[in-house]
């Protein structure tokens, strides 16, 4: 897996999440696949589109008839995003294999980018046990 994974990032131009966050406010698009799970857990990157690892392909692809509204061309600048940044090396790949040259991902993932101050949006979850556990 090891040289998997290295074979992988070495044809992406991987992201810091600084560098992802600035990348956004340029246009660039920040798909989180991480599962439901995950995202209730540690909440959500606000103005990312969430396409869970097993759509990814179809949601993305410009020419694919279940694309997301987002998936404008193959030229847009795509920004995987997982928990930890290792399955988003492996989905950044992926979409480049299908002509969406500029897809990347972000180094160390949700966590890395939380860690960095970045702003993260509780859960629905996560907000009402928040009030159930204020006794609100």
């Amino acid at each position: 897996m090891d040289a998997l994974l290295a074979e992988a990032r070495a044809r992406l131009v991987r992201l810091t999440a600084v560098q992802a966050r600035a990348a956004v406010d340029d246009g660039a698009l920040l798909v989180d696949i991480r599962y439901a799970a995950l995202r209730e857990r540690d909440g959500t990157v606000p103005g990312a589109v969430i396409v869970e690892r097993n759509e990814l392909e179809w949601r993305l692809d410009p020419l694919c008839d279940h694309r997301i509204a987002e998936a404008t061309d193959h030229d847009r600048r795509i920004i995987v995003l997982c928990n930890e940044g290792y399955a988003s090396s492996f989905a950044a790949v992926s979409l480049q294999a299908l002509g969406l040259h500029r897809a990347t991902d972000l180094v160390g993932g949700f966590q890395a980018w939380r860690a960095a101050g970045l702003p993260v949006s509780p859960c629905a979850g996560q907000v009402a046990a928040s009030l159930a556990h204020s006794g609100r």
